[in-house]
Parts: C-alpha cells; structure tokens; sequence
C-alpha cells in the first residue's frame, strides 16, 4: 500500500479507538436533498464519546453536509431536507418535539474561517453565556469572569490575551481568531464539537498549535471534524470516515460514505480500494 500517511497515525489512536466508548451519534440511512438534488444518502456510523472523529473525502462530497446535520444546521438552509435517522444519546435528533436552539447550545460549531464578533475578547466569549446557561440562572459578576477564564484556557488563549480582554477580538492573529471562537463554543459546556476545515485558512505554525488543542479538548469533548488535509485527520483523529462522490444510474452525482473505521485502519489497511486509492493520491 503505498501511502507515506502511515508514519503519521500516532500509536494512542490505535489503542483509543480499541476501547469501547458509548455513542454519541448513531446515523441511520441519512440523506440530504437540497431542492430537488440529493447531495448525500445511506450514510450509516457511529460517533463515540470523547473521540476525535475526521470526515474526509473530495471536495463535493458531502462531508460538510452531514457535519451540519449533527445540530441541525441545515434547517437554516431554505429547501434542504434530511431523512433517515440522526439518533444522539439515544434521542431522535430532528424529532418534532425536539428545540434546534438546545441541539446548538449542546452541539457546538467551530467554521472554516475565524469569526469573531465585533466586540471585546472578553464578550466574545461571554456573548453565549450571558443569553443561555443551559436552563440555569444567567452568569454575572465573578461568575461569568471565571467561565471566560475558564474557556480561555480551555483554548490555550488565555496566558496570551488575559491583560488585553478589552481589545477587540478582530485585532488578533488568525490562529488566536480561530482559538478564540474555540473558547466562545466552550464555554457553554457543549457536549460536542464539531469543526468545519477548522484549519483550512491558517498557516502551518497556528494549524499544528489547533491540533494540540484539539487532542487535549477531547478528553472533555466529543469532536468531529472535517478536513481535506489526510495528514492531520491520520495525525488527531481517532477514527475516520472517508467519503466519496458518485453517479448513480440516472446521472445524479451524490456523495456516499464509502468506508468508516479506526484511523490507523484507514490509513494503513483500508477495505475498500476507492479509500487507497484516495489516500495514496490516484484520485480525488
């Protein structure tokens, strides 16, 4: 098999992925139409607790489209529809009792670019914890310094910025952007993480600093991440899913999960040929 991505694949992911976690995610059949185009169908796989999980694959291939369906963010796109079953800890997600605004709250959302608000570090960060608490009394005072404190730190931003948490959020560099939208998705105290191309737009040094911080969120957090880059999903993830886009019988071309796994077995022993030959560089 001839792939340099091996090397990568730290020994850690290979005993983690070994050992039975619960779910988190179960996804059953799920397909997603946009108008009339299916842009994704017959995705089935486990997501598990306090796992790092990277979906990959070519571009168009619904990778992003089944991250946004983990919280329900797809309801935000006018004619989308998904059907089959996204099941998280045991619960119907798209249920019609079911409140998308507490699937956000508990499902966090990290995007491809930085995007803080126009405002202070400190109320970067605040701004979630000020209008929602999870049911229970809004913070203030004390209160609220410690949580900004505490998610700061959660995201290795808080030795850099502690003396300047009145600057605006858009004077810092993009890595410490992209931290700081870290430390606001945090600090509500999701239950999971999800990150879209997280690192896509960073240069190599601020990258490798957001892959040590998401190791070391994992063992609080649940995260899924999608990337194009294979060496960080080989270096972080502790399972991977890769994805591919095909044309059925009637021309239309959707994306597809083709092979779902521990990392270490998708990057050095993948069951299906379409996966090697992704990894390896002969298509995609």
């Amino acid at each position: 098999m001839a792939t340099d991505l091996r090397t990568h694949v730290a020994t850690r992911h290979i005993e983690d992925a070994s050992v039975p976690r619960p779910v988190v995610f179960s996804l059953d059949g799920l397909e997603v139409a946009y108008g009339g185009h299916r842009a994704v169908r017959d995705v089935s796989m486990d997501i598990h607790e306090r796992e790092i999980t990277a979906m990959i694959g070519p571009s168009g291939c619904g990778k992003s489209t089944v991250l946004r369906c983990l919280n329900r963010m797809n309801d935000l796109v006018p004619g989308a529809r998904v059907s089959g079953r996204v099941g998280y800890r045991g619960q119907n997600l798209y249920a019609p009792d079911i409140d998308p605004t507490e699937v956000r709250r508990r499902i966090g959302m990290v995007f491809q670019k930085p995007n803080p608000f126009p405002k202070s570090i400190y109320d970067n960060v605040a701004y979630g914890l000020r209008f929602d608490t999870g049911g229970n009394a809004r913070l203030r005072g004390s209160a609220l310094d410690d949580r900004v404190e505490e998610a700061l730190t959660g995201a290795a931003l808080w030795d850099e910025v502690k003396d300047k948490l009145k600057s605006s959020g858009l004077a810092l560099s993009g890595g410490q952007q992209q931290r700081l939208c870290i430390a606001r998705a945090i600090a509500v105290r999701p239950d999971v993480v999800l990150m879209d191309e997280p690192c896509s737009a960073l240069d190599p040094i601020a990258t490798a600093r957001i892959e040590d911080l998401m190791m070391k969120l994992a063992n609080e957090f649940t995260i899924v991440i999608v990337t194009h880059n294979m060496q960080q999903a080989a270096r972080v993830s502790h399972r991977t899913a890769f994805f591919t886009a095909d044309t059925d019988s009637e021309g239309e071309r959707h994306g597809r999960l083709v092979e779902y796994d521990a990392t270490e077995q998708i990057f050095n022993r993948p069951a299906d040929r379409r996966t090697e030959d992704y990894i390896s560089g002969r298509f995609g």
